[in-house]
């Protein structure tokens, strides 16, 4: 590892913090000499190059090549500014990142060089001391140094999932490739206790981890999937009432929320551990039947009166309706003059919302929230339920294998971030009520990662969703949860979010916006880096934070099943014969039942 001739490139001139610009010597004939073999390039930027101080190496990555690396205090000598510009193509700036001590290599610098220091290259054993793994239990492989296939590139696990992650790149980029690379290693590493939940918009990954993974989709058809239920009583209020058309003043709102209250508090007492009435809200997580409260409100928007704002003379039925099936109680018509029956006075002008409400209830979309198998509540028993919320999240995070995978590509697009939100916000609460036991948190760490964030992370929205990986980006880490933001719009990322993340995967990507963002959330002395994005090839990326001991420029090992993309491939099927127009037929009559095929259960039935 000692320095000689033939790694001497030049002297340090000017020193400024922990930036440094050098000067190359004229005796450096080749930017790319061979040593002992090998042949190393000068002067490229990401490389590294290190300074002798005695016993002590320091290290810096090379950030600026060329005229514009000049010192600024030389630029400003006009007598001499003339004579440097033609000997521009000689100077590097660099930002100063380590240094080895003995064997060892720690980030950070204790001894800065001074001016006239030698500078050297960065030779093959210098880089496998600088990224090889300290601790191999606690460190996964992912691929290789681009300059140097032979050195496998590490990240620490611990710092990975702790301190959060984002892997970002643009479309095309390798950034769904990278994902299964990293959890992968995971998985089939010596963590017995791993829990990973995926949360995936586009059912991309299905395929790719099986055999150490369980898949939770709505109306699951393939073998091994289960089924994804996520129930409508578990949402937060708001969310709860987003997914139905129509809009409520706040008056209306309030009288919704306090329905909702009263069935919650009634149905408390069926739950196995009753909690105190005065701690229950409308947010609460309390089974109730929404289609019960359905028709309770129905019926009481439509009854009649014999008399004028007389409640008790409520007129007799003319047909009875069921709450199981949604079919409203049948009252004599309000006359439409001064004359018996009357309306309801007390009514309060919301039957627009409840149509719309019940529309909502009977599209089959929606049975995997409505109607969600063993948690759907019993309208006759006001909430009972066979299930309660702790056999859900144990089957999701509770199972053998490392890898959950709720795949929402059946999901509406319109209620995505709700749903989305309320999943990774169901799973946080439970680990931070549970930290102090062994299923909590800091005894069995949880990784959500969070494919195509930006779908439901939308910059500036106050959504469930939002607020949620908020919450866990700033305290997660204190109750054992991390996060793994994978998206090919950086831009539209929640800023809060990205800022949280303490390791960066940027992988290639050409729009201003999104390298802009991934400037802002790495080493600020190193936002030189960011011009190399566009030029990256497909599967190589700068990781740069806690992950890893330096920013440094791999290339992600490719796995044979990575995921491919869900478009059509226009190019085979259009290649095809043309089918049957009979087909249209079909199309219109499975829009009119709101199925996507007949295969799917039917459900609420109107009898």
């Amino acid at each position: 590892m000692g320095c000689d001739n033939q790694t001497f490139i030049g002297k340090i001139k000017n020193v400024s913090g922990n930036k440094i610009s050098v000067r190359l010597d004229e005796r450096v004939k080749s930017m790319m000499p061979i040593i002992d073999g090998i042949v190393y390039r000068v002067g490229q930027i990401g490389s590294f190059i290190k300074i002798p101080l005695g016993y002590t190496h320091v290290f810096a990555i090379i950030t600026q090549i060329g005229a514009d690396a000049i010192p600024e205090s030389l630029r400003l000598n006009h007598e001499q500014i003339e004579k440097e510009m033609d000997y521009g193509t000689r100077w590097l700036s660099a930002v100063l990142i380590g240094e080895r001590v003995g064997t060892k290599f720690e980030r950070g610098v204790l001894q800065i060089p001074s001016s006239d220091d030698d500078v050297h290259l960065v030779t093959k054993e210098d880089l496998s001391m600088i990224y090889g793994s300290e601790d191999g239990s606690k460190s996964i492989t992912i691929g290789h140094i681009s300059n140097s296939e032979s050195l496998p590139a590490y990240v620490d696990i611990d710092k990975l999932v702790s301190r959060h992650c984002a892997v970002l790149g643009a479309t095309g980029s390798g950034k769904s490739n990278a994902v299964s690379v990293i959890l992968k290693e995971i998985a089939l590493g010596d963590f017995k206790s791993a829990r990973i939940l995926l949360i995936d918009p586009h059912g991309e990954y299905n395929n790719i981890f099986k055999g150490y993974s369980k898949v939770f989709r709505v109306n699951a058809k393939e073998v091994g999937e289960e089924e994804l239920n996520i129930p409508y009583w578990a949402l937060p209020f708001n969310e709860l009432m987003k997914i139905f058309p129509g809009e409520l003043n706040d008056k209306k709102e309030d009288y919704f929320r306090q329905e909702i209250l009263k069935r919650k508090i009634s149905a408390a007492k069926y739950l196995e551990h009753i909690p105190r009435e005065e701690t229950i809200t409308s947010d609460s997580p309390i089974p109730f039947s929404i289609n019960q409260l359905w028709f309770d409100l129905d019926d009481f928007e439509k009854q009649t009166h014999e008399k004028s704002r007389q409640p008790e003379s409520k007129m007799t039925l003319i047909k009875k309706g069921n709450a199981e099936n949604l079919v409203s109680n049948e009252y004599p018509p309000a006359s439409s003059g001064s004359g018996s029956p009357f309306i309801n006075f007390q009514a309060q002008g919301i039957q627009g919302f409840l149509d719309g409400m019940r529309n909502r209830l009977v599209d089959q979309r929606y049975s995997f929230l409505f109607n969600p198998g063993e948690w759907t509540p019993e309208a006759s028993l006001e909430g009972k339920i066979k299930k309660d919320l702790d056999k859900l999240i144990e089957g999701w995070i509770g199972h053998d294998k490392p890898i959950t995978i709720l795949d929402l590509s059946g999901i509406p697009s319109e209620m995505m971030m709700s749903i989305a939100g309320t999943l990774i916000k169901i799973v946080y609460d439970c680990l931070f009520w549970g930290q102090n036991l062994q299923v909590g948190g800091r005894q069995q760490p949880l990784l959500f990662v969070l494919e195509e964030a930006h779908n439901y992370l939308k910059s500036g929205e106050n959504s469930v969703a939002s607020r949620t990986v908020q919450a866990i980006a700033k305290e997660g880490r204190k109750y054992g949860v991390g996060l793994l933001l994978a998206t090919q719009r950086a831009s539209e990322l929640d800023e809060t979010v990205l800022s949280q993340c303490g390791t960066v995967v940027a992988l290639r990507m050409t729009n201003n916006g999104d390298k802009s963002k991934v400037a802002g959330a790495i080493q600020q002395d190193l936002d030189n880096m960011i011009s190399l994005l566009p030029s990256l090839r497909t599967g190589e990326a700068i990781i740069s934070g806690e992950a890893v001991k330096i920013p440094c420029r791999i290339k992600f090992d490719k796995i044979p099943d990575a995921p491919k993309s869900s478009d059509p491939k226009v190019s085979v099927e259009w290649k095809k014969e043309k089918p049957s127009n009979e087909g249209y037929s079909k199309v219109i009559s499975l829009w009119r039942s709101g199925r996507l095929s007949d295969n799917e259960k039917e459900t609420n039935k109107e009898e």
